[in-house]
C-alpha cells in the first residue's frame, strides 16, 4: 500500500539557548577582533583591503554614483560599509567591515544552534553545532576581518533555519522571510548561489515527501524561487552596466593546470580545504552526517523537512567548480563547507538516542580539539592571510618615492590588481580620488590609449597572476610606456612617472 501524506502542522521547538549561544559568540568574536588587531592581522589579507576600497569608491572617487558599486564581487557587503569607511579611521583600520562580521559571526552561531534545535529537540547537540562553530580558528579569524564570509555564512545559516521552520509548520511567511535572507546571501558571496538552489530542490522534495504531489511541490518550490531570482537578475543588469558583461567570469586569474578540467582532482581539492580548515574529526563526522540524513529523510515520511539542512553541501559545488575552471586554489572557498559540517554534525548528533549523544559529543569534540584549537598561529586561514605581507613590506620602497599626497596629479592604477595597496596607501595620507582606475569608465579607457595626456604617476602590478592589465598593455604595445620613466620597484609594483621632456617630443 502507499504510504498515506503526512501533514506536520507541529510548531518546532525553541529555546532561549539559541539566542544566549549567539550572543556569547559575539562577545567571543570581539575578544578574538582584539587579539588579532593586536597581532597586526586584521587587514594582511588582501581582499580585506580590496573589500574596503570598494566600499569607500562609491563616494570617494574622481566619478562617483552607483556605478562604482563594481560588477566582480557582489554588492551587499560592500553597500553596507559604503557609509561607515568614509571614515577615515574606520576605512584605515577596517573596524566598521569588522563589526559587520562580528555581527555576523553572532547570526551564524544563533542560527546554526537553533537550526539542530528546532529540528532535534536537543539542546546538547545545539550546543555542540555552536561550540564547533565559535571555536574554529578559521572562523575565528574571519570573524575578526573586514572579509565577506562571515555576512555570508549568517544570512545562509538564518534563511535555511527559517525555511526548515516554515515547511515543518506550514508557514509560508516564513518560507517567504527565508528565501529573503537567501536572497540577501546571493547578494554577498557566490557560494549562496548554490545554497540556494540545493533550498529550492529541497522544498520541491520535501513538500512532495511530505504529500505525494510533485507538481504542487514543483509550484510551491518555483514561486518561493522568484524572491532570489529577482536579486540576481538584479546582479546580472548592474553588471551588463558597470562593466558591460551580464556576468564576469575569468579575466582576474591565471588558470592553474593543476585543477584545469579535472574532476576528480578538483572534488579531492574541495576535501582536502575541508579537512584542512576544519579538522580531519570534523571533516569524517561531516561526512557520516550526510549520510545518516539523508537515510533518515528517506525512511521516515514525517523527517520530510529535514532535506533542507541537506542544501549546506550546495557550499561545495562553488568551489569545484572553480577549480574545475582553472581557478588557483584558495583555501577560503571551503570556509562554507566547513561550516556546514558543523552544522550537519550537530543535528545528526540530536538524532541519535538520548543514551548516546553525550558520549559521542565528548569524542567529537575531544577530536576537534585535539587536531585544531582556537587561535592558532597556523590556522590556514591566518597563513592564507599573510601571503601578501612579505610583498606588502617590500612595496614600502614604490611608497616612498609616491608624490606627497594632494600633489594634484593623478595617478593611474588598476583596482583590480592594486586595490589592496590603494589601502595601504591611505595611511600615508592618500584619497582614492588621487587615482585614475577601471571604476572611471570612459576617462581609464582614454587613459589607456594616451596615458601621458591624463597622468603623471603610474602605478603597475607586475608579477601576480601574471601582471595587471597596465603590464599587459605595455607588453602588448612598447609605445605604451614611451613617455614615462621607471622610478621605483617593489614587492611586484613599479612605478612610472611621466618624463615632461620625453612626453613633449612625443
Amino acid at each position: 500500500m502507499t504510504e498515506p501524506p503526512v501533514e506536520i502542522i507541529a510548531e518546532p521547538p525553541r529555546s532561549p539557548l539559541a539566542l544566549r549561544i549567539g550572543a556569547l559568540a559575539a562577545v567571543w568574536g570581539i575578544l578574538a577582533a582584539i587579539v588579532y588587531f593586536r597581532a597586526g592581522l586584521t587587514l594582511s589579507h588582501y581582499d580585506a583591503r580590496g573589500h574596503l576600497v570598494v566600499a569607500r569608491r562609491v563616494i570617494d572617487n574622481l566619478t562617483p554614483g552607483w556605478l562604482q558599486i563594481g560588477a566582480v564581487w557582489l554588492p551587499l557587503p560592500h553597500l553596507l560599509n559604503m557609509l561607515p569607511v568614509q571614515v577615515d579611521v574606520l576605512y584605515r583600520t577596517g573596524a566598521s567591515g569588522v563589526a559587520i562580521s562580528i555581527a555576523s559571526f553572532g547570526l551564524l552561531a544563533y542560527s546554526a544552534a537553533r537550526l539542530v534545535m528546532s529540528s532535534t529537540g536537543s539542546g546538547l547537540a545545539a550546543a555542540v553545532a555552536g561550540v564547533l562553530v565559535v571555536s574554529n580558528p578559521n572562523l575565528l579569524y574571519l570573524q575578526s576581518t573586514p572579509m565577506t564570509e562571515p555576512l555570508l555564512l549568517g544570512l545562509c545559516a538564518l534563511g535555511l533555519v527559517l525555511l526548515y521552520e516554515g515547511l515543518a509548520a506550514r508557514n509560508e511567511k516564513r518560507m517567504c522571510a527565508a528565501f529573503v535572507a537567501l536572497a540577501l546571501a546571493c547578494l554577498t558571496r557566490y557560494e549562496a548561489w548554490p545554497i540556494t538552489g540545493a533550498a529550492i530542490v529541497a522544498v520541491a522534495l520535501a513538500e512532495w515527501r511530505r504529500h505525494a504531489r510533485p507538481i504542487a511541490a514543483i509550484v510551491t518550490a518555483t514561486r518561493l524561487a522568484l524572491i532570489p531570482l529577482v536579486a540576481i537578475l538584479w546582479f546580472f543588469v548592474h553588471s551588463k552596466a558597470t562593466v558591460g558583461a551580464w556576468f564576469v567570469t575569468g579575466g582576474f586569474y591565471v588558470p592553474d593546470p593543476m585543477y584545469e578540467g579535472k574532476i576528480a582532482t578538483s572534488l579531492g581539492a574541495v576535501w582536502w580545504g575541508i579537512r584542512q580548515l576544519g579538522s580531519e574529526t570534523l571533516a569524517r563526522a561531516g561526512f557520516v552526517s550526510v549520510v545518516g540524513l539523508t537515510v533518515l529523510w528517506f525512511l521516515r515520511r514525517r523527517e520530510a523537512p529535514l532535506v533542507v539542512t541537506l542544501a549546506w553541501l550546495g557550499a561545495m559545488a562553488l568551489p569545484w567548480y572553480a577549480f574545475y575552471e582553472g581557478h588557483p586554489l584558495r583555501i577560503r572557498y571551503m570556509v562554507p563547507s566547513v561550516t556546514a559540517a558543523a552544522v550537519l554534525t550537530g543535528i545528526a548528533l540530536g538524532k541519535l538516542p538520548r543514551s548516546w549523544r553525550g558520549p559521542v559529543a565528548v569524542l567529537l569534540l575531544a577530536g576537534v580539539w585535539w587536531q585544531t584549537r582556537p587561535f592558532d598561529d597556523h590556522a590556514a586561514m591566518v597563513l592564507e592571510a599573510q601571503w601578501d605581507r612579505p610583498r606588502s613590506a617590500a612595496r614600502r620602497d614604490v611608497t616612498r618615492c609616491m608624490p606627497e599626497p594632494g600633489h594634484g596629479d593623478l595617478v593611474m592604477a588598476s583596482m583590480g590588481s592594486l586595490a589592496h595597496y590603494m589601502q595601504e596607501l591611505s595611511a600615508s595620507g592618500y584619497e582614492l580620488r588621487d587615482f585614475l582606475h577601471e571604476g572611471n569608465g570612459a576617462l581609464w579607457i582614454a587613459a589607456l590609449n594616451g596615458p601621458e595626456r591624463y597622468v603623471r604617476w603610474m602605478l603597475i602590478e607586475e608579477v601576480a597572476e601574471g601582471g595587471d592589465m597596465l603590464a599587459e598593455r605595455a607588453r602588448e604595445n612598447p609605445r605604451f610606456l614611451s613617455g614615462f620613466t621607471r622610478v621605483c620597484e617593489g614587492g611586484g609594483v613599479a612605478l612610472y612617472r611621466k618624463d615632461l621632456e620625453l612626453a613633449n617630443r612625443k
